[in-house]
């Protein structure tokens, strides 16, 4: 367990000095010091650390203990970083990244919202504001004891995931999605009243009607993030869907039994998952804005949807020339993705293009023209589209 003098793994050893320091620091101050999160709740599992990163929470200014660290060490360079709003500062130290959390409780005016803040509560305020008993756990440093006023070690050792209250899911419906990557990761269950809470949840949020609050479309994607990117991903959107929560996502994917498959091609193909997911939703482009998904991202998903509409409803091209003339502009990214969400018919064609034809060069290079006389210039790419051309007409479509 996480005392100082006995941390067995590399990653605890290394926390051992800075933890000592901080420790020091926040108890000369007269401020409790306490590891939270992940480190304890996976010490109860018996689990190895899952990175370097480390949680403190501190009864206390977070902002002033790292300005005493500077203080006893002016020289050392520890990459503080201060988010004044929540009150907290990540800091580096070697190989660890340390964020230290001023303990807080948060209101919410409305679902969803970005939660209202109040700083200089006791560590046990601060606990009563987390998603799941197995997370609102904190062991006080240097050597205990443990804190766990919501019984997390009990939910822990009987495999349960239980939300702290009522209104923990209306209040931030991304709890459903870490509960997906708790379950997937520890084999944690989602039952009785809390699994209740969500579908009372999902039966009642209007996002069917209005629109998604910017906050929570934005946590909604870094949530997803995660899940797709450092999570068992099959094993989470299938707890997701076995819940009826992927409805949280877009109420299209709830009913979708294909994600399995693209998202393993998606994988295969080295695209990113959360779009290969939206792919064959009927107006990926408004997802994709809910969410708040990277420009490129959107870019991509917006021109697949395009492609799309125009597979289903112009004529096809005859030749591999006229798919390369359509295709190309859209990209390869925008392709693929259109090609995960295309039925088996129309597949061949973007398969061809993605795997070959867009890589077909001109079978005599531009120093061999220049050679035979062709002018170096404008006149020189036409004649190389020419014959690249010429050799795509030979490809079977």
């Amino acid at each position: 367990m996480w005392r100082l003098d006995t941390l067995r793994e590399a990653r605890d050893r290394a926390a051992a000095a800075p933890l000592r320091t901080l420790q020091q620091l926040a108890s000369a101050a007269g401020w409790r010091l306490a590891l939270v999160g992940g480190a304890v709740r996976d010490g109860h599992l018996d689990r190895p650390g899952t990175g370097p990163d480390i949680d403190l929470l501190l009864e206390g200014p977070a902002p002033e203990l790292a300005r005493r660290l500077l203080a006893a060490d002016p020289t050392a360079t520890h990459d503080l970083r201060l988010h004044g709003a929540y009150g907290t500062v990540s800091l580096a130290w070697g190989e660890l990244r340390i964020d230290i959390a001023s303990a807080r409780r948060e209101t919410y005016t409305c679902p969803g919202a970005h939660p209202t803040v109040t700083l200089g509560v006791p560590l046990e305020a601060d606990l009563a504001r987390r998603d799941f008993s197995v997370n609102a756990m904190a062991r006080l440093l240097p050597d205990g004891p443990l804190l766990d006023p919501f019984d997390g070690r009990n939910d822990l050792a009987a495999g349960r995931l239980r939300f702290l209250h009522g209104a923990s899911v209306s209040d931030d419906p991304t709890r459903v999605l870490r509960a997906a990557r708790y379950g997937a990761r520890l084999g944690l269950r989602l039952e009785g009243d809390d699994l209740g809470q969500v579908q009372r949840t999902l039966a009642a949020w209007p996002w069917a009607a209005t629109p998604t609050p910017p906050a929570l479309g934005s946590r909604l994607r870094m949530e997803l993030d995660l899940l797709l990117n450092q999570e068992p991903w099959r094993q989470a959107l299938a707890l997701l869907q076995a819940w009826g929560a992927l409805g949280l996502i877009d109420p299209e994917l709830q009913h979708d039994r294909s994600w399995p498959q693209r998202l393993a091609w998606a994988e295969r193909w080295d695209l990113p998952l959360l779009p290969a997911l939206l792919a064959p939703l009927a107006a990926p482009e408004a997802t994709a804005a809910r969410l708040d998904l990277p420009l490129q991202q959107a870019r991509a998903l917006a021109a697949a949807a395009q492609l799309r509409r125009w597979l289903a409803t112009d004529p096809r091209p005859v030749d591999a020339v006229a798919w390369d003339e359509r295709l190309a502009p859209v990209g390869a990214d925008a392709v693929a993705l259109a090609l995960l969400a295309t039925g088996r018919r129309g597949r061949r064609p973007l398969l061809r293009w993605l795997l070959r034809w867009q890589r077909l060069a001109s079978p005599v290079g531009a120093r061999e023209l220049l050679a035979r006389g062709v002018p170096a210039g404008p006149a020189l790419g036409q004649e190389l589209r020419r014959l690249r051309q010429e050799r795509l007409r030979q490809e079977r479509c």
